[in-house]
């Protein structure tokens, strides 16, 4: 940098012979500041390019940002989904499971009713067919009496 605010502030211009400042030396100066004045505008420029390209940086992690952020309140959402359908799942096998077992108890209560229906009707045929069997045997034991009885006599 050729001149600070400071430099121009304090820079004075030699008079020339003819009353004016010397034209070269202004020349000089001004050539200077040309230079200056290019260098910052050229500067500010690369800044306001970079600035830009920063600001679109941005805008693109902040749209990422927020994709991500959407992302992951799907994912809480999907995971809730999915274990209130688990639980859900769960509870249905659980009832399911229940209504099997009250079935199969109960099939089996009335396998045991009938079971016990047989086994009384059993014990009844089987308590007549000996009530038979004696009065059978009653009467051929009779008989045989009544045939010894007879021979005997």
């Amino acid at each position: 940098m050729n001149y600070t605010p400071n430099d121009l502030q304090n820079l004075t211009f030699k008079k020339s012979a003819v009353g004016g400042y010397k034209e070269d030396m202004v020349n000089e100066v001004l050539d200077k500041i040309i230079e200056d004045y290019t260098g910052y505008i050229h500067e500010n420029r690369e800044l306001k390019d970079k600035l830009e390209a920063l600001n679109q940086a941005i805008q693109h992690y902040k749209s990422i940002e927020e994709s991500l952020q959407n992302t992951l309140i799907v994912a809480q959402q999907t995971s809730e989904d999915i274990k209130k359908n688990g639980y859900q799942k769960a509870e249905n096998i659980v009832k399911e499971a229940e209504i099997k077992a009250l079935k199969i108890i109960s099939d089996a209560n009335q396998e045991v009713v009938k079971i016990k229906y047989e086994y009384e009707d059993t014990k009844k045929k089987l308590h007549i067919y000996k009530s038979k069997a004696e009065s059978l045997l009653h009467s051929q034991l009779e008989v045989l009496r009544s045939i010894i009885d007879d021979h005997e006599a």
